[in-house]
């Protein structure tokens, strides 16, 4: 399973950016998908997830801010983030879960100027 992350890019505090993970694959609909990140110096963390039944959980640094969705006819699971800060500023990775099976992206910068 190989994922393609994009949507990344350089934004103002308080902007919005849509990031976007696919792969192809008749199987997609029943992953878990997810969106973690990682700072400079800092451990990949939590963003957010959502299940194959459309559940969805986030971390609490991201909570009103950030959605996750999914669109399994496009094989495609989004990041909406809108007021962004520069603590927001991190590689995101987007990944693919199913039987305990971890499949990551190759990440995709985001950076938030203030």
């Amino acid at each position: 399973v190989q994922l393609q992350a994009s949507g990344g890019g350089l934004v103002q505090a308080g902007g919005s950016l849509r990031l976007s993970c696919t792969f192809p694959g008749s199987r997609f609909s029943t992953y878990v998908l997810g969106w973690y990140r990682q700072a400079p110096g800092n451990q990949r963390e939590l963003v957010a997830t959502i299940t194959n039944g459309g559940s969805t959980n986030y971390g609490d640094s991201v909570k009103g801010r950030f959605t996750i969705s999914r669109d399994n006819a496009k094989n495609t699971v989004y990041l909406q983030m809108n007021s962004l800060k520069p603590e927001d500023t991190a590689v995101y990775y987007c990944r693919a879960e199913r039987w305990g099976v971890y499949y990551w992206g190759q990440g995709t910068q985001v950076t938030v100027s203030s």
